[in-house]
């Protein structure tokens, strides 16, 4: 092969590579805000469309945890959201009837512990 069609054939493979990422990251966001969705409902608040927006997604979150809306502002401040994030997430289990130390797994590996949060009893 020559060095064009090589190229070509890495470009469409890198092509090929970033589609694929980009669909696996969308079906990972629209399954997180699904499971959300089902938190706020579960807890019940209606979190309406806000749910399925990046940032303002956290208004329905905040409203089960029983936190101020305006808190959101706080998630701006480097080092402050974190602390906002772990009590917010504390309450949001407590809320859901589970222990407030789920909260370590929902920072550590949110993949499984939203979906716990979202579809268990």
């Amino acid at each position: 092969m020559n060095e064009t069609a090589t190229n070509a054939a890495a470009a469409g493979l890198s092509l090929a590579a970033l589609g694929s990422i980009c669909l696996i990251s969308l079906a990972l966001y629209l399954f997180t805000c699904f499971c959300l969705k089902r938190i706020c409902e579960k807890c019940k608040v209606e979190p309406g469309i806000l749910i399925w927006i990046p940032i303002v997604q956290i208004i329905p979150l905040l409203q089960v945890a029983g936190m101020a809306t305006w808190m959101l502002i706080l998630f701006f401040i480097p080092f402050v959201n974190f602390i906002i994030g772990i009590m917010m997430w504390a309450k949001i289990c407590s809320a859901r009837g589970k222990s407030a130390l789920l909260v370590i797994g929902v920072i550590l590996l949110p993949i499984v512990f939203i979906p716990y949060l979202a579809f268990s009893e």
